[in-house]
């Protein structure tokens, strides 16, 4: 396939903008409804990574076929072991193993830092892209919160997938956790 999963640089935020842009236009992964520039997704992306957390691309022959990331969960101190994660891929590069590939490495870098849980919380019960991604890399169903919102027309749900890591809930964690003020 000659994939590359690289840690981004803001010169990606054209490309992300794009694939994401296409999710929040045509999908229900997401439950933005108007896509993001690419200032703002650079915004978000450095955010991201002031934090010390990883925003990582997926590119074949040179273009960005994907990304994921692990941003904080929730913003007060007793969640700063736990990331939420995201990933999108291209809409030509689905069904490739872009996405597994991307987050899987999200996944190896949240486990270096001392953290203990990963969520997913997938827009769409039907959403078998992503729970199927999830669901490979370890990932166990959590829950479905039916209805949670409404796009293009019709109501959503929300599919919580978890993955502990670290020993998850077992012992006091060696580490302090996210910097949860951004920096």
């Amino acid at each position: 396939m000659g994939l590359i999963v690289r840690p981004s640089v803001e010169g990606d935020a054209l490309a992300l903008a794009a694939i994401y842009g296409h999710h929040v236009t045509n999908g229900y992964g997401t439950f933005e409804e108007a896509p993001p520039s690419a200032q703002e997704m650079a915004a978000r992306r450095a955010a991201v990574v002031e934090r010390g957390l990883p925003y990582l691309v997926a590119e074949e022959a040179g273009v960005v076929a994907g990304f994921a990331y692990a941003a904080p969960f929730r913003t007060r101190a007793a969640y700063r072991y736990t990331v939420e994660d995201s990933v999108y891929v291209a809409p030509e590069a689905m069904g490739r193993g872009v996405g597994k590939a991307v987050l899987a490495q999200v996944i190896e870098a949240c486990r270096g830092l001392g953290l203990r849980q990963v969520i997913a919380v997938i827009g769409g019960s039907d959403n078998a892209g992503s729970i199927g991604v999830h669901r490979s890399l370890g990932f166990r169903h959590v829950g479905v919160g039916e209805g949670l919102g409404f796009k293009h027309g019709r109501w959503i749900d929300v599919v919580w997938m978890q993955l502990s890591l670290n020993g998850g809930t077992e012992g006091i964690p060696a580490a302090d956790g996210l910097s949860l003020s951004g920096g």
